[in-house]
């Protein structure tokens, strides 16, 4: 499936360049996009507004989605490459036509950038980390207490749906749909939960592992 994806601010911007473009991407290399979504909404607006979550649920392994440039996807940084990332984790693919440079493919180029867009994606989530840190260090200066009281264990909003993640993981469900299924928290929020559960990731790599084995029987 090629599907386009069309956002606009306001209705002084013109969505039709950007269709056009599309469509002309999709001629040029000899294909038709199946479907397309167009919104017009700020960047500022929810993902929801800017029907990126129905983005997400119509695309599917091997899919591609086609975007006139990279600032279509996300209000920051941050957002589009945990966007990429997703989308990435789900095998799909994305073209970016204004900036074809950072499209992914299955080639040694793609999986460079998509490290890179990891990377970057890692460094402000622990960019964010440490200014809340630093936050919390000067308002422990200043006298206020904070803290968990002693003993007291850190809780997570996916603890109480654990064994159903497992369950799907063994299913091999993936975390995009184990995220729509359970229906809370951000995808990078239980993604970054099953990592660090030690008997979740081990399903994960087991997932893996058993891939890798039935691609080299092919």
């Amino acid at each position: 499936m090629y599907l386009g994806y069309i956002r606009v601010s306001t209705d002084k911007q013109d969505n039709t360049k950007q269709k056009h473009l599309i469509l002309e991407y999709a001629h040029v290399h000899g294909f038709k996009i199946d479907e397309f979504i167009e919104v017009e909404e700020s960047s500022r607006k929810s993902a929801k507004l800017r029907k990126i979550e129905e983005l997400k649920n119509k695309l599917n392994k091997n899919d591609t989605l086609i975007v006139a440039e990279l600032s279509r996807l996300g209000r920051n940084m941050l957002e589009v490459m945990n966007l990429i990332q997703e989308l990435n984790d789900e095998g799909v693919k994305l073209v970016f036509i204004r900036q074809p440079e950072l499209s992914t493919f299955n080639t040694a180029h793609s999986k460079l950038l998509l490290a890179i867009y990891s990377y970057f994606a890692e460094s402000e989530r622990e960019f964010i980390s440490m200014r809340t840190k630093q936050g919390l260090a000067a308002a422990k200066a200043s006298g206020k207490k904070l803290g968990r009281r002693p003993g007291q264990k850190v809780k997570s909003k996916f603890d109480e749906h654990k064994e159903k993640i497992k369950e799907l993981l063994l299913k091999e469900v993936s975390i995009t749909s184990i995220h729509k299924i359970i229906g809370i928290g951000t995808y990078v929020g239980l993604r970054n939960y099953i990592i660090h559960n030690e008997e979740l990731k081990k399903i994960i790599e087991q997932n893996k592992n058993k891939e890798k084995s039935l691609l080299a029987h092919k």
